[in-house]
């Protein structure tokens, strides 16, 4: 059963087209990849997802219900959350309070914020830097504290836009296993990724765009040998 559908979206900048005519489904419970080279339109398709962007054309169905031009506030509080690819969290507040701010959206009073915060840290391996101020934390833990933030809504879905870049071998592989904790408890993800062995490894079906147009959907093994995905992406290691 689908939860999200994108259904003919396209998105003009004056005479650019960013998207055009795009359509796919992610069923709950599955872990969509979105790849394709810089410049596709993966994060504009986010966009126009979450709400930062009404399309220009075409419609986006979560659960069923239309939410084409809501504002991402309401589409967070209905299930929808994201991270960003340029992480930017509360930089004076430390790493629980950032976590906390988050889970107040469906939190009724500040006991249950601060519990549900901290299971997240727990979840997420991050208790430990609780009390570090989020600008202190390197790279790695600042992007894994995104992908908490965003956990503390409580999503259906989660978006999850580039949260492996820059990471060392060591942090990538811890990633890729809290992304899968993160399906096994019920979450549906779609996840943009530019590192292979993180899409292969953990997508259930991968999209493929490339200049604005979805050139391809399938299984990670069927997206491998595809030809137009391995001349307009792959190159020559499709399994690199």
């Amino acid at each position: 059963m689908s939860l999200l559908e994108v259904k003919n979206v396209s998105m003009f900048f004056g005479g650019l087209a960013a998207l055009n005519d795009i359509s796919f489904m992610v069923n709950k419970g599955e872990i969509l990849g979105l790849i394709g080279p810089n410049g596709a339109g993966k994060t504009t398709l986010f966009n126009v997802i979450n709400g930062f962007y009404r399309p220009s054309k075409g419609s986006v169905f979560f659960n069923g219900e239309c939410i084409s031009g809501l504002k991402p506030n309401r589409i967070c509080r209905l299930g929808l959350a994201r991270t960003f690819q340029v992480v930017k969290p509360l930089q004076r507040m430390s790493v629980f309070e950032n976590v906390l701010v988050s889970a107040y959206l469906r939190a009724k009073n500040k006991t249950g914020a601060e519990k549900t915060a901290s299971e997240i840290l727990e979840f997420s391996g991050l208790y430990d830097e609780k009390d570090v101020l989020s600008k202190s934390l390197p790279l790695g833990k600042r992007k894994r504290l995104e992908i908490a933030r965003a956990l503390a809504t409580s999503p259906e879905m989660l978006l999850l836009d580039e949260s492996f870049a820059g990471l060392n071998p060591t942090e990538l592989n811890e990633s890729i296993e809290i992304i899968k904790r993160i399906k096994a408890h019920g979450t549906t993800i779609m996840i943009i990724e530019h590192h292979m062995k993180v899409i292969m490894s953990i997508s259930d079906r991968i999209a493929v765009l490339n200049y604005g147009e979805k050139i391809a959907e399938g299984t990670p093994q069927e997206i491998s040998h595809n030809p137009l995905v391995v001349a307009a992406y792959l190159g020559d290691a499709p399994n690199a």
